[in-house]
């Protein structure tokens, strides 16, 4: 009995942290659902994106305006809402030359994080491509590679979209300098910041055509 102790203690954690990590999965899964766009706060959704806000149901895109807060008690209606500027980083192109963030503000900015072995990620990327050709001259779409040198390298992000035929400009986060300024820890995740370089909405999940067209709507209404 004694012998079979330490394997009856490793089971036991084993079932423990395997029942955490699925308590943890459902929790972000209700708290984060698919195809939902936030709005930072300061940012009115009432505009013409707003429309998918009608009965979500399905893949149908909702959007949520974070800025509904209790009040305080104090009187705010003659201030204006607080703007996140949107946090600069550093990551490198495919040759290796550094590139940042603040390079792209004077144009909206799409900012995605993915990664090659991420599905959700991959089921995203052709919508984003075509929005790419479509807005690209007027947008700049930042895709960011979780490239962390083991499960995802600079060569496999590389091989995938030559592969897919993307051409989407992608960046290599090699240093990791993106993904924790913006606390990535779940793929893929989305960012939509206007010209002027404030967040404006943000997705946590993979977003379908629709859900990225409102996206783009909030930060270029002439789209």
């Amino acid at each position: 009995m004694k012998k079979n102790l330490p394997l009856i203690v490793l089971v036991l954690v084993f079932v423990l942290v395997l029942g955490g990590a699925y308590l943890l999965y459902s929790r972000l899964g209700a708290q984060f659902s698919p195809q939902t766009l936030a709005a930072e706060p300061g940012v009115s959704s009432d505009s013409s994106a707003s429309s998918s806000t009608s009965e979500p149901s399905g893949e149908t895109a909702t959007l949520e305006d974070s800025s509904d807060e209790e009040p305080s008690g104090e009187d705010t209606s003659d201030s204006e809402p607080q703007r996140t500027a949107a946090p600069d980083f550093t990551v490198t192109d495919l040759d290796g030359n550094e590139v940042h963030l603040s390079d792209f503000i004077g144009k909206p900015v799409v900012l995605n994080f993915w990664a090659s072995w991420c599905g959700p990620c991959k089921s995203e990327m052709p919508d984003f491509d075509q929005f790419y050709a479509k807005y690209g001259e007027d947008i700049h779409f930042v895709m960011v590679n979780a490239t962390d040198g083991s499960r995802e390298t600079v060569d496999t992000a590389s091989a995938f979209l030559a592969e897919q035929g993307y051409s989407l400009p992608v960046y290599y986060d090699t240093e990791y300098d993106a993904s924790i300024t913006y606390g990535v820890t779940a793929l893929p995740t989305t960012y939509f910041i206007d010209a002027e370089g404030y967040l404006v909405a943000y997705a946590f999940s993979a977003l379908d055509s629709e859900t990225l067209q409102t996206g783009i709507d909030m930060i270029y209404p002439a789209a």
